[in-house]
């Protein structure tokens, strides 16, 4: 019940309706969901503005919003840091702009898997460096990354940088133990220094999956950015606020002076929902995932009845990564917009055989979407 409203969010400017504003399309694109946060936040949203004053607010004064983050990855992860590891950011893409400039130099090589999603496509470009494309490939029923290849590219002497999307957006996929244990053995062969992007980490729909953040395996020292925040799963991106976990002093020196003077604070606010999040809001996790993947099935039964389409099970997210190569047609984007329905351009993330589907919607509103590209 807490996830099967439709709330009209026309008069809130939201980025996901205004793009298709006065078309007769559903909007099922960009990555926040149709749910309503939970009232535990919205009641420490409340309070914190009722007190009256929102002036600067250094994060890392913080005490309680750290210790929520220490106790949260103790709790998920067995993951046990110190809170001044953390480093918090106003969103993981500031984040991995940051570990860019850190740690390359203009002209130098960074790795990204591929397809990713938009904004991390165009970090390397935008911070004068060279993107080399890692592509993701189908093994058993699953996305997973194409090892030979990053084997091979993070050979080069310019490769400084690996960023990792894990779980992965748009695929879906969760790297197991061994795959992160190729990952590390890969990056400490050949100096290359690992971003993990893991936004989506608390959104495992896979009961046989298991997280692992980056930043745990000991292999790496600490020498390791794991960027994480409260705001895909309990649906407050909105508030610009997410963190970075770096045990080594030192490359957390590097990653805070290079933010310096252009990255801003995390939002005051956002560090009372996040505080929220993590130490108030269990049960509405645990009921979220349960619902998306109610959610996530009946896609997957659907998009398997229409000729031309085909989906791989995501094993976390409420991404679902749609190939449409099998439908003839010159833009599967436009047929799906012909259709009514407004999925992510797979353009945009590197391949435009396919489209990104947000399944984090009331499930009625997803079976209007399936009705509508079934006729």
């Amino acid at each position: 019940m807490l996830f099967d409203q439709i709330i009209d969010r026309s008069s809130t400017y939201a980025y996901k309706w205004k793009k298709y504003e006065g078309q007769n399309i559903l909007p099922m694109w960009i990555a926040d969901t149709e749910f309503k946060c939970p009232q535990a936040i919205l009641d420490a949203l409340h309070q914190r503005v009722d007190h009256g004053l929102l002036g600067y607010t250094v994060p890392a004064h913080h005490k309680s919003a750290n210790q929520a983050v220490v106790n949260w990855l103790a709790k998920q992860y067995d993951w046990h840091i110190k809170a001044e590891w953390i480093v918090w950011t106003p969103g993981v893409v500031p984040a991995f702009n940051v570990a860019c400039k850190a740690i390359c130099q203009p002209g130098d090589k960074v790795l990204i898997q591929s397809p990713n999603y938009p904004p991390l496509i165009a970090a390397p470009k935008l911070n004068q460096l060279i993107r080399v494309d890692i592509a993701t490939v189908e093994e058993a029923g699953r996305w997973t990354l194409d090892f030979v290849e990053l084997e091979k590219q993070a050979a080069d002497p310019l490769c400084k940088l690996l960023i990792l999307c894990n779980p992965m957006n748009p695929v879906g996929t969760v790297l197991s133990a061994a795959e992160l244990q190729r990952v590390a053995d890969i990056c400490l062969q050949h100096n290359v220094l690992l971003c993990s992007d893991e936004i989506h980490c608390d959104l495992i729909l896979d009961e046989d999956a298991k997280h692992i953040p980056a930043g745990k395996l000991e292999q790496f020292k600490g020498q390791v950015i794991t960027l994480m925040a409260a705001s895909k799963t309990f649906n407050i991106a909105g508030l610009g606020t997410s963190f970075a976990i770096i045990e080594d002093a030192k490359l957390r020196q590097q990653f805070t002076a290079a933010a310096q003077g252009m990255v801003p604070w995390a939002n005051v606010l956002g560090l009372s929902a996040t505080e929220a999040a993590f130490t108030l809001c269990d049960e509405w996790h645990h009921q979220l995932l349960s619902y998306l993947r109610i959610n996530r099935d009946y896609l997957i039964s659907e998009i398997a009845q229409i000729g031309g389409l085909r989906m791989l099970a995501p094993q976390a997210t409420f991404l679902a990564w749609i190939d449409g190569s099998g439908l003839g047609v010159d833009s599967v984007q436009k047929y799906f917009e012909d259709k009514g329905i407004g999925p992510s351009p797979g353009a945009d993330f590197g391949d435009s055989r396919f489209v990104r589907i947000n399944f984090g919607c009331p499930l009625s509103q997803l079976k209007d979407a399936m009705t509508l590209l079934k006729k």
